[in-house]
């Protein structure tokens, strides 16, 4: 099963956080074939709004023929979203992109704001694997959210911009303060994060995926709006590009330059 298109049902939402939404959507075809790390496009009802909002998957229930998003209220489009209801529907395309390669052995996932919300299928695909000792690494400013449904499946390490929550620092201090280690990173957050997981995984030879998140236009591949720079021309554009939207948004770290 591809790309699907089709108006969904939302089932819930509810706010987690401040400005911070989770969103549950009836999308059988979608659910069917997600897998951590994709994301899906949501289009706005108000036709001043031509392009969509990409929104990576949180949750992915294929029993259930469901899909859930966690996104923050970044501009017009999200605001828009976020005062759905239960009942309400939703135009949505999906799943995009290339997910998480899972991998066994130890795995260590690092999730730093609204990065985490993807880490949190991935820490579920993995742990049922059954073979795999996961650890979770998540970053906040602030207020936290998400962090009791990750100790389900994994072992969960916080770090916090204010101190509150875990170490006082980022995702990288809380690495080196809590000795943490694996044989795979899963890492989805801001650019200085996963240039920082880059370096860190480059230097003490451990195998890294990093998701980015990036404006993106059509979200299929075809506008090359959302290219990153790669350490190999690239077959598409012929140079040393790749397209964030379609050959991400996940690439192993050794696939791409972060300046």
């Amino acid at each position: 099963m591809g790309i699907t298109k089709m108006t969904a049902t939302i089932l819930r939402q509810d706010v987690i956080a401040n400005g911070i939404y989770s969103m549950v959507l009836s999308a059988e075809e979608i659910a069917a074939c997600a897998k951590a790390g994709q994301f899906v496009n949501l289009y706005s009802r108000d036709g001043s709004r031509l392009l969509p909002r990409p929104i990576s998957l949180c949750d992915i229930d294929p029993k259930a023929g469901t899909i859930r998003l966690v996104y923050r209220i970044a501009g017009k489009g999200t605001e828009e979203f976020s005062t759905y209801h239960a009942g309400d529907t939703i135009d949505v395309m999906g799943p995009l992109g290339n997910g998480f390669a899972k991998k066994e052995g130890s795995a260590v996932l690092m999730g730093g704001g609204i990065g985490i919300p993807p880490m949190l299928e991935l820490a579920k695909e993995l742990h049922s694997m059954g073979n795999v000792d996961v650890k979770v690494v998540l970053g906040y400013r602030d207020e936290v959210f998400l962090d009791t449904e990750f100790a389900e499946y994994s072992t969960v390490y916080y770090a916090s911009e204010d101190g509150k929550h875990g170490v006082h620092g980022n995702v990288m201090d809380a690495i080196r303060e809590y000795g943490i280690t694996g044989d795979t990173i899963y890492a989805c957050g801001p650019m200085p994060m996963l240039k920082a997981m880059k370096e860190y995984a480059v230097t003490n030879d451990i195998e890294a995926q990093l998701s980015f998140e990036e404006r993106m236009a059509c979200g299929i591949g075809a506008c090359l709006a959302c290219v990153c720079q790669s350490a190999d021309v690239d077959e598409h554009s012929h140079v040393k590009n790749k397209r964030v939207c379609k050959d991400g948004p996940v690439f192993d770290a050794r696939e791409v330059e972060l300046s």
